[in-house]
């Protein structure tokens, strides 16, 4: 007899996982697929995110960060230190222990829960009796019943055609986190959120790197005046190179050498040779054998499930979320898609607006951003104002020295509501949290402006920014 459940997730994600405790919480009887393996061929949950993702790279920018700030900030508040070293070794320990904590984390959080984790590759087989038949391939192969499927397998690498990936010298994002010993000279094909947080860390190590883009202009979703001044931070103050409008011609490891060939915007033929190589493309959705084709569920040309704006399949209580449906590949957005389809599944009524989705890069300065980019609402002929402050004009940024970048907002000229606000400098990943609640609440440039804000903080600067909408700043 199969076992039986209200609610099976195929993946344990930051969407996948979410979405099952959600659905527990709620007083379904929950299973959890996942066929994710640790290093050492033990089941880690957690998907991308917690394994080879957002934690262990925040672990590793946080720590490359802290030498590169002895090295060359220490001076700046009076301390003295020489010699130091850093030992990749005990960095990569640490990364490895903060995500053995959270994967662990997430199978503490099933049992609480009562969620049953089951480990394998989930594979939806067929329809019968009102339920959905589920199969778990691995050590245990069985077939369990579900009422509804909720699909959250992620995504994948994006690979380059021609350019083979073994982790060793040519990398993916897994094997960028795991590099044993800082390399001379490192490339990086990709400008995105991977290609430059992983280009920061071996950075402030001590590597020379080259970022080669193929888009003509750097960070394209972004804001014109946050990419521009983050371009002009990162090449001329940090010492990256970073090339846009780059066509990659062939790439191959001669000796130890990789060599990159390719032509620059210019259209001249470059020769780019590297210890390690990076490739950072950007992902493609994990949907590689999910369902039968007997199943009938659509999964669109560039393999995406397709979905309605309640994330469902069209298939009889089939359910897809985060990196496998349409919108950005963000594992914030892939939780709160979790949570959104368990309280459907409830027959609650819950709402996720795409707009106010934050992104954030974790660089330093860090970048973040949510709503329209001034470039956007021209394109759209929205009416708009803006405010714009610096952090060089914040006693709190100087005091971390790190007086650089601003924030931008950006306010329906008519109605004043917000419609976007940009960050490039110290904590925006923190600080852009109070814009998201902002817009939620569908407020004004002028609510944000009458609000009292501490002092000293970094969040002056997002007051004074909405000052600015009405040309009232005070410090500027």
């Amino acid at each position: 007899m199969s076992k039986s459940f209200d609610v099976v997730v195929i993946g344990a994600g930051p969407g996948g996982y979410v979405a099952a405790i959600r659905a527990a919480q709620l007083g379904f009887s929950v299973a959890c697929i996942d066929e994710n393996k640790s290093a050492d061929g033990k089941p880690a949950l957690g998907g991308t995110c917690l394994n080879v993702g957002c934690i262990p790279s925040k672990a590793l920018l946080e720590s490359s960060e802290q030498f590169h700030k002895i090295q060359h900030e220490a001076e700046v508040h009076g301390i003295s230190v020489t010699g130091a070293k850093v030992d990749v070794a005990k960095m990569l320990e640490r990364k490895q222990k903060i995500v053995n904590q959270f994967t662990g984390g997430i199978g503490l959080l099933f049992k609480k829960n009562k969620v049953t984790s089951l480990h394998g590759h989930g594979k939806i087989l067929k329809r019968e009796n009102e339920k959905w038949l589920v199969e778990v391939s691995g050590d245990a192969a069985e077939v369990v019943e579900a009422k509804h499927v909720i699909i959250a397998t992620g995504s994948k690498p994006r690979y380059i055609p021609g350019i083979d990936v073994d982790n060793v010298d040519v990398l993916d994002n897994v094997g960028a986190l795991s590099l044993p010993v800082v390399p001379k000279r490192l490339g990086v094909i990709g400008a995105g959120v991977i290609g430059l947080e992983m280009g920061s860390v071996w950075k402030r190590l001590g590597a020379d790197v080259t970022v080669l883009e193929a888009m003509p202009s750097f960070l394209a979703a972004a804001d014109d005046e946050v990419s521009k001044l983050a371009l002009r931070l990162f090449t001329k103050e940090q010492g990256l190179v970073i090339q846009t409008g780059v066509k990659i011609a062939e790439t191959k490891k001669v000796k130890k050498v990789i060599q990159i060939k390719y032509t620059d915007s210019a259209g001249a033929e470059q020769l780019l040779e590297v210890d390690k190589l990076i490739v950072a493309v950007g992902r493609v959705p994990n949907t590689d054998s999910i369902a039968v084709p007997e199943v009938g569920l659509r999964i669109d040309q560039r393999g995406f499930v397709e979905v309605d704006d309640h994330c469902h399949t069209g298939l009889p209580n089939v359910w897809a979320i985060g990196d496998v449906v349409r919108g950005p590949m963000l594992a914030h957005k892939a939780s709160e898609e979790g949570v959104a389809v368990a309280e459907r599944i409830a027959g609650q009524k819950p709402h996720l607006d795409f707009n106010c989705i934050p992104w954030v890069i974790y660089t330093a300065p860090e970048i973040a951003w949510v709503g329209k980019t001034e470039q956007q609402l021209k394109a759209e002929g929205v009416e708009y104002k803006k405010g714009s402050f610096p952090f060089a004009a914040n006693g709190r940024a100087h005091s971390l020295n790190a007086a650089q970048g601003f924030v931008k907002m950006l306010a329906d000229a008519k109605t004043d509501r917000i419609l976007g606000v940009h960050i490039v400098g110290p904590m925006a990943g923190e600080l852009i949290s109070e814009a998201v609640v902002a817009m939620e609440f569908h407020a004004c440039s002028e609510d944000i402006a009458r609000i009292v804000h501490a002092h000293p903080s970094l969040a002056e600067v997002i007051h004074e920014a909405a000052l600015g909408c009405d040309k009232r700043a005070i410090h500027n």
